[in-house]
């Protein structure tokens, strides 16, 4: 066992928590996520952590979705979470004007459908490749797109859970 899965492990229940709020801010999964330890490897909790996801009742996911800023807008603060997301999203905060001005669009069109920010794993996208999924994506009906956000959530969570144990 690696030794950043051996501190994880070791971790009080408090701390673990808040740990795993930094990869999804859902604070009944990362309760459930840091229940199950200890994890004899990585893949064990990052199954685990897509099973917590799976199940999560719809209001958990939403307090999650509410933890991250909108594509295109740059995390504020120091905290882990914040640093990953704009390392996520460096690519589209950097993109042009127009494009930046294209996604506000699409953002407040998407809210007003679905009640809820646009989330993708935006990690290695273009601007360019993220505005043609929101586009797409705003065709959904809202059942869809409620699997195809926690899809998002999960690929994302797996991401910030993998950085936590490997930085």
């Amino acid at each position: 066992m690696d030794q950043r899965l051996t501190w994880f492990n070791a971790l009080p229940a408090t701390d673990a928590e808040r740990a795993l709020s930094a990869c999804c801010a859902s604070p009944s999964w990362a309760r459930a996520v840091a229940a199950f330890r200890p994890y004899a490897d990585q893949q064990a909790l990052l199954r685990t952590a897509s099973d917590q996801l799976a199940g999560l009742p719809w209001p958990d996911v939403a307090q999650a979705l509410a933890a991250h800023p909108r594509i295109g807008q740059r995390a504020d603060g120091a905290e882990r979470d914040a640093v990953w997301s704009r390392r996520e999203q460096a690519r589209v905060v950097d993109s042009d004007e127009a494009v930046r001005s294209a996604l506000r669009e699409v953002n407040h069109a998407y809210e007003d459908r679905f009640g809820h920010l646009f989330l993708i794993f935006a990690n290695g996208r273009s601007s360019e490749e993220i505005l043609a999924a929101a586009r797409s994506r705003l065709g959904n009906d809202s059942a869809t797109e409620r699997e195809v956000v926690r899809a998002e959530l999960t690929r994302i969570t797996v991401l910030r859970l993998t950085r936590l144990l490997t930085e």
